[in-house]
């Protein structure tokens, strides 16, 4: 009876190393995902903020064009 109890001891101290194995396996390969997610994230959030001064210049730059034209004709009409 003593091997018994012997064996189911083995046998749960085996199982509970390889499922703690397994979970620690896993909980690093889903930390790295994340890691990899933040990255993406990232370079998303900087090409918006990029995106936005973009804008932001284009408008400038068709408000000078509107004035360049305003100017333009301007000049047409005293000539």
């Amino acid at each position: 009876m003593n091997t018994e109890i012997i064996v189911a001891l083995i046998a749960f101290f085996g199982t509970l190393c390889g499922s703690a194995g397994g979970i620690l396996v896993a909980n690093k390969l889903v930390n790295y995902r994340i890691e990899q997610l933040e990255k993406k994230v990232e370079k998303h959030n900087n090409v918006v903020e990029r995106v936005a001064l973009l804008e932001r210049d284009e408008k400038t730059i068709f408000y000078r064009l509107d004035e360049h034209t305003a100017a333009i004709s301007d000049i047409q009409k005293d000539i």
